[in-house]
């Protein structure tokens, strides 16, 4: 379990808050800083909290050992062309463009069943979600990743989101509508080398890429060990092989 005292917490959630702090308000020109295209993140005024989730008893994995995390990273167009407008909160059916969103933080074991759902949730704090929501840009999801992956290895949601927080900020994330000449799409290892060109340190093996059908670019997942520092992803391979040609889905076109 990932302990946070009171001072180290307060310092944690108000970093986590600063950073959206120009965020906050549906200002018409707010701007995410990020790496692909015309990205906009304006947030609403108020923020419904999300329903709690029922945890069926068979979903709930606690036992299994922590050996490493993934920091998940979504290419969110595919995600809104896949799912629809009900994909996202901010993402889809809105005036808001995304590119990279965080789709979380999650603790891994040697294999399935992974661990999820390691206790039961407290609703996240409606300051946490708006602190994160230009991130991960869905309250239902917010609360989801808490419960499912938070309560794994965390004592609170803003420990668990400051962590996420932290490392998907650190992260140069490449425009992968960019690394290919004309309409071809660039290939799984040449994303991969955008990231580790952008990103000094990143093991390349660290770096594991999930397409949907047609392989078309859906996410990165890139591997942590136990102290949340980049490392080779130790089980499950890499995902998509280097020579595949991905499709990206641009950004502001659904």
């Amino acid at each position: 379990m990932r302990r946070t005292g009171p001072i180290s917490l307060l310092a944690s959630a108000s970093l986590a808050l600063a950073s959206c702090e120009a965020r906050l308000h549906p200002v018409p020109d707010a701007r995410v800083t990020a790496a692909a295209g015309p990205e906009t993140c304006v947030l609403p005024e108020r923020i419904a909290l999300p329903e709690m989730e029922e945890v069926r008893p068979d979903e709930v994995v606690a036992d299994r050992t922590i050996l490493f995390h993934m920091l998940a990273v979504t290419w969110m167009p595919q995600t809104c062309k896949t799912r629809g407008d009900g994909a996202g909160d901010l993402a889809c059916g809105s005036t808001n463009r995304f590119g990279w969103t965080l789709h979380g933080l999650w603790p891994n074991a040697d294999g399935r069943p992974y661990p999820r759902y390691c206790r039961p949730a407290t609703q996240v704090p409606e300051a946490t979600i708006r602190a994160n929501l230009c991130r991960t840009p869905s309250a239902s999801l917010v609360q989801h990743e808490w419960a499912a992956h938070g309560t794994c290895g965390w004592d609170t949601p803003e420990a668990y989101f400051a962590d996420a927080a932290r490392l998907y900020d650190g992260l140069n994330r490449p425009d992968p509508t960019t690394l290919a000449p004309g309409a071809r799409g660039p290939t799984a290892g040449q994303l991969r080398d955008a990231f580790v060109a952008t990103n000094p340190g990143l093991p390349r093996d660290a770096l594991y890429i999930a397409v949907a059908s047609g392989n078309r670019l859906r996410e990165v997942r890139i591997c942590h060990d136990l102290e949340l520092k980049a490392a080779r992803c130790p089980v499950g391979g890499l995902g998509t092989p280097d020579d595949v040609v991905l499709t990206v889905e641009p950004v502001g076109e659904r």
